[in-house]
C-alpha cells in the first residue's frame, strides 16, 4: 500500500460515516435547499445567563487587561489569567455540574468575538483551552470518572493543550510517530510534538499518540517526569499565544487516562472539531466587526481631495465589503451555533464551512482595512500613538488573522474535508463504481445502486422553488437572493455529478474542482445565514440588517458566477505540470541574482525519541 492510500485508509477509518441527523449542509451540496432546517433558527438557549457573563466580561476586559502590553511583551499577565478564570471564563463551555458556566455554543461564540476584538492571543487561548484541549474531548468521549477528575480543574483555571502536530506531521496523521506503549497499568509515550497550542502554560495536555490498535488519545499531566517543553515558539502575530515543543522521553501515564478506546484517538480529534471549530469563526467574526468599526471611523474622518475618503468610489467599495461581510460572518457563526445547541442537525458540514469561510473573508476584511488605512495601516499602533495620533492596531490585527487559513486544518486541507463529505452521498451508491480496485461482483452491486438513486435524484434537479418568482415571499427584498440559492444549489448539485461522471476514481486528486465546489457552497451557506438573520433581525432593527444582506448577497453572487465560471475553464492541469517541472530544477534560473536570508538548518527538524537536551521553559501560573 502506498503512503497516500495509507493516509487515505486511516482518514476514512477515523470520519463518521452515519448520517443520524439531517444536514443543511449536506442537502445544500445535493441541490436540495432545505430552508426549513435553519429558518425560523433555533433559539438562543441561556440567553440571560449568557448576557450577564458578556457584560463581565467586557468590564473585565475594559478595565484589567492592556491589549497594547500583551502586544509589546508577548505575553498574557498571569494575573489576566488568573482573573479570567475568577470570572468563569476558563469553564464557558463545560457543564455546571462539573464547575462550569455551561454557556451554549452562542454565547461562547459571543464571548471569544469580544475577546478576540480586543486581544486576539487571549481568544486563541481560552479558545485552545476549551474547543480543542481536555475539555470537548472528555465531554464527548470521556468517561464519568474522568470529567469528575478534570473537568472541575479546566473550569478553576488550570490550562488545557492538544498535541497533535508533529515536526514531520501536520494534516497526515498516518505518519504520526509519538508512542504509547502498554506497561502494566500504565502507557509510556515517546515523541516530540510541535505547535502545542497553550504548552507552555499547560497544566493538562490531550496528546495523541500511536499504539498497537491505531493512534489513540490521553489526558496527560503536564508536570509528569519526562515531559520536557523545550521551546517557546515564536510566530508572525498572536505573539501572547503560548505554544512551545514538547518532548516525551518515557512518561508514564496512567491507563485510566485513555479517552475512549485504543485507535479511536483520531475519530476523537476530528469529532472533537465538529463542533470545536466553531470558536475559530466567532473569533474571526470579531475582529471582521471590529475593521468595520475602524473603516467608518477613518473614511468617515480622513479627507482627500475636499471629500471624506469614504465618499469616493475606490474606498467606497472596500468599506462596503468590509461592513457587509462583517455582518455575513456574524450571521455565519451565530446560525451554527444555535444549530449545535439545538442538537437537532448533523452540523460537521455546516461548523467545516464556517471555520472556511470566516478565515478567508476574514482575512480579506482586515487586508481591505490596511488598504484603507494606506501607510497608517502598515504602521504601529505604538508608533501611531507615540506622534500623537489614535493607535489603531491594524497591522497587527492583519498578523494576527492570518494564522486562522492554517490553525485547526489548513483552507486547503478544509476544501479537501469538506468535498468528501459533500460527495459521501454519491459515493455510498457508486463508490465501487469508480473504484478501480474493485472486484467485478462488487461493481455489479453498485451499478445497481446507482441506478436507483440517480434515477430518482437527477430529476429533482430540474426544477425547484427558486424558479416560482413568489417563492420566500416572507423575506420581502431578501426574497431573490434564497431564490437565487435554491436555483444554484441544484445547479452545483449538477455540477458535482457531472464532475464523477467525467473524472471517476481520479476527482479525489481534482482539488482545484472540488476547492471551488466548496466554495460555492460556502457562499450559498452564508447568503443563507445572512437572509435568515436579517429576517430576525427587522423586528428591532428595522430595515438596516436587510440592506447589508441584500449588498452582501449581491457581492456572494458575483463571487459564485467566477467559481463556476472556473470550474470548467481554468489553469489546472497547466499549473500541475508547471509546478511538476519546477520542482525538477527547469526553473532555477530564476533564482539568480538573489540572496537567501534562511538561517541554516534542515527544512524538517529530527523527530528522534530520547531525553530531551534543552531547557525545560514551562511555566505553571499560579491559581
Amino acid at each position: 500500500m502506498t503512503d497516500y492510500a495509507r493516509a487515505r485508509e486511516v482518514a476514512e477509518q477515523a470520519r463518521e460515516t452515519e448520517w443520524t441527523r439531517p444536514s443543511f449542509g449536506r442537502q445544500l451540496f445535493l441541490g436540495d435547499f432545505r430552508l426549513d432546517l435553519v429558518h425560523p433558527p433555533p433559539p438562543v438557549s441561556g440567553a440571560a445567563e449568557g448576557e450577564r457573563f458578556l457584560r463581565s466580561l467586557r468590564r473585565f476586559l475594559s478595565a484589567r487587561v492592556d491589549p497594547a502590553l500583551i502586544e509589546r511583551t508577548a505575553r498574557v499577565p498571569d494575573e489576566v489569567v488568573k482573573g479570567l478564570a475568577e470570572l468563569g471564563a476558563f469553564g464557558m463551555n463545560i457543564p455546571e455540574r462539573y464547575g462550569g458556566l455551561g454557556l451554549g455554543h452562542v454565547h461562547y461564540g459571543r464571548a471569544l468575538s469580544m475577546v478576540a476584538s480586543y486581544v486576539p492571543s487571549l481568544a486563541a487561548l481560552l479558545s485552545a483551552h476549551q474547543s480543542i484541549g481536555v475539555p470537548q474531548p472528555l465531554k464527548l468521549f470521556g468517561t464519568e470518572e474522568q470529567k469528575r477528575a478534570f473537568l472541575p480543574r479546566c473550569a478553576a483555571g488550570d490550562v488545557s493543550a492538544f498535541l497533535l502536530t508533529e515536526p514531520d506531521v501536520g494534516s497526515d496523521p498516518a505518519r504520526l510517530a509519538t508512542t504509547a506503549t502498554p506497561d502494566g497499568g500504565d502507557y509510556v509515550l515517546d515523541g516530540v510534538k510541535l505547535w502545542t497550542t497553550n504548552g507552555v502554560i499547560a497544566d493538562l495536555l490531550v496528546v495523541m499518540a500511536r499504539t498497537a490498535r491505531g493512534i489513540s488519545a490521553f489526558v496527560v499531566e503536564a508536570d509528569t517526569p519526562g515531559i520536557t517543553v523545550e521551546r517557546r515558539n515564536a510566530f508572525m502575530g498572536l505573539r501572547g499565544i503560548e505554544n512551545g515543543v514538547t518532548r516525551f522521553d518515557r512518561v508514564r501515564v496512567p491507563a485510566a487516562n485513555l479517552i475512549g478506546r485504543e485507535g479511536q484517538g483520531l475519530k476523537i480529534a476530528l469529532t472533537t472539531l465538529n463542533t470545536g471549530r466553531l470558536s475559530l469563526p466567532a473569533t474571526c467574526a470579531g475582529n471582521a466587526r471590529w475593521a468595520a468599526k475602524i473603516a467608518r471611523e477613518w473614511s468617515g474622518a480622513r479627507e482627500q481631495w475636499g471629500r471624506r475618503i469614504g465618499a469616493h468610489e475606490a474606498v467606497a467599495g472596500k468599506l462596503a465589503f468590509i461592513t457587509a461581510t462583517a455582518y455575513a460572518m456574524g450571521a455565519v457563526v451565530d446560525l451554527a451555533g444555535r444549530l449545535a445547541d439545538a442538537g437537532t442537525s448533523d452540523i460537521r458540514i455546516e461548523a467545516a464551512l464556517a471555520k472556511l469561510y470566516a478565515s478567508e473573508m476574514g482575512w480579506r476584511v482586515v487586508d481591505d482595512l490596511v488598504q484603507i488605512r494606506g501607510g497608517r495601516g502598515y504602521e504601529t499602533a505604538e508608533s501611531l500613538a507615540a506622534r500623537g495620533e489614535r493607535g489603531v492596531p491594524a497591522e497587527q490585527i492583519l498578523r494576527d488573522m492570518r494564522i486562522n487559513r492554517i490553525f485547526e486544518g489548513s483552507s486547503e486541507i478544509m476544501h479537501l474535508l469538506i468535498a468528501r463529505e459533500a460527495v459521501d452521498a454519491h459515493l455510498a451508491v457508486a463508490g465501487q463504481l469508480v473504484d478501480p480496485s474493485a472486484a467485478a461482483a462488487d461493481r455489479a452491486r453498485a451499478l445497481a445502486r446507482a441506478g436507483g438513486f440517480y434515477a430518482r435524484w437527477l430529476p429533482t434537479l430540474v426544477v425547484g422553488a427558486g424558479a416560482r418568482p413568489g417563492a420566500y415571499a416572507e423575506f420581502g427584498p431578501l426574497a431573490g437572493h434564497l431564490r437565487f440559492v435554491e436555483r444554484t444549489s441544484r445547479k452545483l448539485a449538477r455540477s458535482i455529478f457531472y464532475g464523477m461522471s467525467r473524472w471517476q476514481a481520479r476527482l479525489e486528486h481534482k482539488q482545484g474542482f472540488l476547492g471551488r465546489v466548496v466554495d460555492i457552497g460556502a457562499e450559498l451557506f452564508a447568503m443563507t445565514a445572512a437572509c435568515v438573520r436579517a429576517q430576525e433581525d427587522t423586528a428591532d432593527l428595522g430595515r438596516r440588517p436587510q440592506e447589508l444582506a441584500d449588498v452582501f448577497c449581491r457581492q456572494a453572487r458575483l463571487r459564485v458566477a467566477e467559481l463556476f465560471g472556473r470550474l470548467w475553464s481554468n489553469t489546472d492541469g497547466d499549473d500541475v505540470r508547471l509546478a511538476r517541472y519546477a520542482l525538477t530544477g527547469r526553473y532555477t534560473f530564476l533564482e539568480e541574482g538573489i540572496l537567501d536570508p534562511s538561517l541554516d538548518g534542515p527544512w524538517v527538524a529530527s523527530t528522534e525519541p530520547g531525553t530531551s537536551v534543552a531547557e525545560d521553559v514551562h511555566r505553571a501560573v499560579a491559581h
